[in-house]
């Protein structure tokens, strides 16, 4: 089974990796990145904004590696709920019959100063990096792990979400009434 992730970043591998293992039975799967282009805003603002952006890349992601098995779209967003700045994230999952499994991830509240340099522009990986004094923390924990001292990482979050995401391509009870 070959899984294409639309992303080069390992640790957005590594938790389709991770998910796509706890979830499938059968030999190992073949899982690599590739670029994919999300269609929305390199920082997604909104929670549809964020979905559209998953979905998006899984939809890419299988037009430039039509030859996989499956096609996993990961979208980070952020919104502003109550003056509070919450980070999320979007699963998409499509399979070879155009069926899309989509979950969204846990929600973490983040700090008025990451909120601050978001407010003035600034993405979140690179607020988080200046706030944390970290580089490139996004292929890391992420701010999940930065304000969890590493109990809860960017990867764990995220295999957990892309296997929530492959529920509805793997249950017995969904039909295909969820295809594109």
């Amino acid at each position: 089974m070959i899984v294409i992730v639309a992303s080069n970043n390992p640790v957005k591998i590594a938790a389709v990796r991770t998910a796509f293992l706890a979830c499938m039975s059968g030999p190992p799967c073949e899982v690599r990145g590739t670029y994919a282009d999300s269609g929305v805003s390199d920082q997604p603002i909104s929670d549809d904004e964020t979905r559209e952006g998953a979905r998006n890349r899984a939809m890419d992601a299988k037009r430039r590696e039509p030859d996989a098995d499956y096609w996993v779209g990961l979208e980070g967003g952020i919104a502003t709920i109550d003056d509070s700045l919450q980070a999320f994230a979007w699963m998409a999952v499509c399979d070879p019959h155009g069926r899309i499994g989509m979950a969204r991830s846990a929600t973490l509240p983040l700090p008025p100063a990451i909120k601050d340099l978001v407010d003035g522009g600034m993405e979140l990986g690179d607020a988080n990096d200046r706030v944390f004094k970290t580089v490139n923390s996004k292929q890391g924990g992420g701010a999940f792990g930065l304000l969890t001292d590493g109990r809860y990482t960017r990867e764990g979050i995220y295999a957990q979400t892309v296997a929530l995401a492959l529920v509805p391509l793997l249950h017995p009870l969904f039909e295909s009434r969820h295809s594109l």
